[in-house]
């Protein structure tokens, strides 16, 4: 079936309402034509930002056969029928910053606390990625989940990208999935964890991984430049891996190499990047990080708007909340980490000597998150040794005392542990920048986060974003606040993001589009998870559809896995 593309959605609205009505699914039609679902009488909000307006939407397989005016196909047969008086339908969420990749290659495909806020298609990537594989990554994949990591012996070869990428699928997964190319990966694959720069054999190499994994659908080139060992790679071996991404349609997506100090220059070299590797930009979750940056934000806004006048072609996303979560191991300086021995280098008095003191002190170049908002602002969580389980959720100043410790040898007694396992959440942005950055056109929304199942959470805490980003958005700062209309709030987290990665059949309401749709309620839909009481489903968000198949009913989770791959414009598989 012919897809429309995204640049004539803005139309669908309007045509749809010039659609002359098939006589089965009119009243007095004869006999009623055969649908699995219709949605009716709800405000339809498309995805491309046009106004919302009454309709009906029906579901046939998986795609959406038709949207009508209302009462159009009152009286057509439908295997399941929904009234949506009173409530939005819309395209299901494209996170383009997701981190399921444990849930979809071995774990709980389900992603419960991802599908229930509306997310009906994945993005992974950021910095790593688990494909392909070779004795080096596997080297470097200590910090990966046992099975995991046996798992990744199928991903080896010229072609094992799409290994990983089919592998999710047959696993059985609730949403949609693709992925980026994570940028450590092809490093890692060519020269392992090692500092220096990649010698000519080595770009080679290097080159070859992106070109394979490219062609194997991955949407471009995805850094995360303040954790090691992608930290380590220069402005120029980045041009080279944009280079090579570029004939395949990628974009260069990165977790700059600072959000706080540097952030202005690390935005200077990103745009460096995609100008001289031929290749769009996109900045993940902009932030500006630590009291004495905030003041920057309207500087790295209009950067961005200038970068575009000039003809560059950058984005960015963002994620709804005031503080960052990753390892606490990311408080140590990038070079404690080279060739994966950061736990040796913590246990050697003499070398954790001079990493506490570079820490502590705050010197050297490299981006010090326990600095940024100082020890108390460093909550800690994912805690399993029985012992300190009684720390979970504390401040890093608050276990220091219980310890009777100075802060920096508790985070490494800790980091130490928990075997490097530890995760923190870094309270360091202010809300008076998020309306700002909600409100620029080129921004798109994404969670950061892995998809959990509430009920197998043993206690432990995690970031609220990964339970509550997009009814957050659509509740407090759409409904509440009124930051944004509903409209554009929802083209920003839809067709926006599927333009960005030139995903034609997905992110808006149309006739012959994959059926991702979501039915919720504008009145009630919110966040309900905290930073102390993470592990709280939203509510408002009713009806949650994947390719035609319902993963979410009456705001309860099917245990269906419809979930198939997504690939970017350079896939070379539809010619294999």
């Amino acid at each position: 079936m012919a897809i429309r593309p995204l640049a004539v959605a803005a139309f669908v609205s309007v045509a749809v309402a010039c659609q002359p009505p098939n006589p089965s699914d009119t009243p007095g039609g004869a006999g009623g034509r055969e649908y699995d679902v219709i949605i009716a009488g709800g405000k339809i909000v498309d995805g491309t930002g046009n106004p919302w307006f009454y309709g009906d939407l029906a579901i046939d397989g998986d795609r959406i056969a038709r949207i009508t005016p209302p009462g159009l196909l009152a009286k057509a047969a439908a295997a399941r029928r929904i009234d949506a008086t009173g409530k939005v339908v819309a395209p299901g969420f494209i996170d383009i910053q997701a981190q399921s990749v444990y849930a979809f290659t071995l774990g709980d495909g389900r992603v419960i606390s991802s599908v229930t806020q509306g997310i009906t298609t994945a993005i992974l990537g950021e910095g790593g990625t688990p494909a392909p594989a070779n004795d080096r990554t596997f080297a470097a994949a200590a910090g990966y989940e046992g099975p995991l990591k046996s798992a990744m012996e199928s991903f080896r070869g010229p072609r094992g990208f799409n290994a990983w990428l089919e592998a999710m699928a047959k696993h059985g997964i609730s949403q949609n999935v693709g992925s980026f190319l994570g940028a450590a990966t092809p490093r890692i694959y060519a020269k392992g964890e090692a500092q220096g720069e990649a010698a000519a054999a080595e770009l080679d190499t290097i080159r070859t991984v992106v070109k394979n994994a490219m062609e194997d659908g991955a949407f471009g080139i995805a850094s995360a430049l303040i954790y090691p060992p992608a930290s380590y790679a220069s402005t120029e071996e980045l041009i080279e891996q944009a280079k090579a991404a570029a004939p395949y349609g990628g974009i260069y997506i990165t977790h700059m190499r600072s959000e706080a100090d540097q952030f202005l220059e690390a935005i200077d070299e990103a745009l460096r990047i995609g100008k001289e590797g031929g290749v769009p930009v996109e900045i993940y979750h902009l932030k500006a990080s630590g009291t004495r940056n905030w003041g920057k934000m309207p500087l790295a806004i209009a950067k961005i708007d200038s970068a575009r006048a000039a003809g560059l072609d950058v984005t960015a996303d963002m994620y709804l909340y005031t503080a960052g979560g990753t390892a606490l191991a990311a408080c140590a300086p990038p070079w404690a980490a080279a060739d994966g021995k950061l736990l040796d280098n913590l246990r050697n008095p003499e070398t954790r000597a001079r990493i506490k003191a570079e820490m502590m002190s705050g010197s050297g170049d490299s981006e010090n998150l326990c600095m940024l908002g100082g020890p108390g602002m460093v909550q800690v969580v994912g805690f399993t040794r029985p012992e300190l389980v009684k720390y979970e959720g504390l401040r890093v100043d608050s276990i220091a005392k219980l310890e009777r410790k100075d802060w920096g040898d508790t985070v490494f007694d800790l980091v130490l542990a928990e075997n490097g396992a530890l995760g923190a959440i870094f309270h360091m942005m202010t809300e008076a920048n998020l309306p700002l950055q909600i409100r620029q056109p080129w921004i798109k929304w994404g969670t950061d986060a892995d998809g959990m199942n509430p009920d197998s959470t043993a206690g432990l805490l995690a970031h609220p974003r990964a339970y509550g980003n997009y009814p957050r958005l659509l509740g407090r700062y759409v409904r509440e606040q009124r930051v944004i209309p509903l409209e554009e709030a929802i083209r920003k987290g839809t067709s926006a993001v599927a333009r960005r990665l030139m995903i034609t059949d997905r992110g808006i309401l149309s006739p012959g589009a994959y059926a991702d749709v979501i039915v919720f309620d504008p009145n009630t839909v919110i966040d309900r998870a905290t930073f102390e009481q993470p592990h709280q489903l939203s509510v408002g968000i009713e009806q949650v559809f994947v390719n035609g198949t319902a993963v979410v009913t009456d705001g309860r989770h099917t245990n269906a896995t419809p979930g198939r791959v997504v690939r970017g414009p350079g896939w070379t598989g539809r010619n294999r």
